[in-house]
């Protein structure tokens, strides 16, 4: 029987510099996209796709982060003396159980792939999952939910894609694809940021990963590779080079790129919208806006 995916790795050690100087002091994954943490919706995310163990791979200056995830006895107490039960049950949600929860320090930022190396031993020996909290992806059934169901049909690795345009295939790890099935590709090989003209198709990598735990072992023999980084694309690679699975999962849903300020304000303007107490405001104060900049065209 296929072991269950439990354990989630959350990549947070990045500096953020695109969006100083806000992230100065301020860890970018607890900026908001309308009234919670970039980091809430990934962990939302985790846990309806039935994740348990939360690994957080951090670095200096992160402990905002870790605060956000623990009780705050003195916030509670005075909304339960002001009776403010609706936002004590909101905060139930950014408690995490004793336990559930773990840190690891990178001490180098040293890629995507050296960050999930450094949880090796918190996995061990089991599949486990990839979630980038920059990559907020706004769907019925959640991602990596939906990643976890086609795991249980097929095992191996998967990696969750989208199409892109050509121009911006070069900014992706994009898929060489065996064989289309539809929702599931079979992947022949994998290439990190290709030169414009040179990609195997438009499926681009996106942040949601479900990996075996061989990814761990081949990421300790890893050298360098593009961008003087340890690339965690060449560690599932080598799966494929070791004739063992790796599939692409088309999920359904839009995904948003909050890594970029472009893509976080998109993400809050659509989030927001999709908000029944902040719809109807918001939509009449954008059309107010894109008439009068037609106006004064």
């Amino acid at each position: 029987m296929r072991k269950k995916v439990t354990k989630a790795i959350f990549p947070v050690a990045g500096l953020g510099t695109r969006f100083l100087p806000a992230t100065k002091s301020v860890p970018k994954e607890i900026m908001t996209l309308v009234d919670r943490p970039l980091i809430q919706y990934a962990i939302d995310e985790a846990r309806a796709a039935g994740i348990k163990e939360f690994i957080f791979v951090t670095s200096r200056g992160k402990g905002a982060l870790e605060d956000y995830f623990d009780t705050a006895p003195q916030l509670e107490a005075e909304l339960r003396k002001k009776g403010k039960d609706d936002l004590l049950e909101l905060l139930k949600n950014t408690n995490m159980d004793s336990g559930a929860i773990a840190y690891i320090r990178q001490h180098k930022a040293m890629g995507l792939g050296h960050a999930v190396w450094c949880a090796r031993r918190l996995i061990g020996n089991e599949p486990f999952a990839v979630i980038l909290p920059d990559d907020v992806i706004a769907a019925e059934k959640p991602c990596l939910q939906q990643m976890v169901e086609a795991y249980e049909e097929t095992g191996g690795n998967i990696v969750a894609a989208m199409e892109v345009p050509q121009e911006k295939a070069s900014s992706y790890g994009i898929l060489d694809v065996k064989e289309d099935m539809g929702s599931i590709v079979s992947v022949r090989g994998m290439v990190e940021k290709p030169a414009t003209g040179s990609e195997p198709s438009n499926l681009a990598v996106i942040g949601r990963y479900i990996l075996t735990p061989r990814v761990l072992s081949n990421l300790n023999k890893i050298k360098v590779g593009a961008g003087g980084e340890i690339q965690l694309t060449d560690a599932i690679a080598q799966e494929i080079e070791a004739d063992r699975p790796v599939y692409g999962y088309r999920f359904r849903g839009q995904r948003f790129d909050c890594g970029s300020k472009a893509g976080f304000l998109q993400a809050t303007v659509s989030f927001a919208l999709s908000r029944p107490d902040l719809r109807d405001e918001l939509a009449m104060f954008l059309q107010s806006v894109v008439a009068e900049q037609r106006a004064a065209q």
